[in-house]
């Protein structure tokens, strides 16, 4: 599916992969994850990706099975490197209100990457 650069339009899109996940015999912590980290992946190519830029669109594939989730979103931004993103854990970074998006999508999903532009980011759930 293609949306707009829309909080509103990214809010149905989690929906429906949710909607999706219902279907199956996920745990509470599995749904709980799959929502955590598609609303920052979604919100981090909105933000950071399109920038707020409404003539830009979000590519959104996902494959919803009784074994595992795998979700891609691709923005059109012009990318960034996921290694040089500074670790929020860090006391110069605690106070600042962002910057925690990648890190909990590390935490919660079983595996997350991104493509080489860094525009990109799949990521896979697996039903424990």
């Amino acid at each position: 599916m293609v949306i707009p650069s829309e909080l509103d339009a990214a809010q149905k899109a989690e929906q429906e992969i949710l909607g999706e996940v219902a279907k199956h015999a996920y745990s509470e912590a599995c749904v709980f994850a799959i929502k955590l980290a598609v609303e920052e992946a979604l919100n981090n190519a909105i933000k950071h990706g399109n920038r707020f830029d409404s003539s830009k669109t979000i590519s959104l594939t996902f494959r919803v099975g009784p074994a595992e989730t795998a979700v891609t979103i691709t923005d059109q931004g012009s990318g960034f490197n996921p290694g040089v993103v500074p670790d929020p854990t860090k006391e110069e970074n605690l106070q600042k209100p962002t910057g925690r998006g990648i890190m909990l999508m590390r935490a919660y999903m079983d595996e997350v990457r991104f493509n080489e532009k860094g525009n990109q980011v799949h990521m896979v759930k697996r039903n424990t």
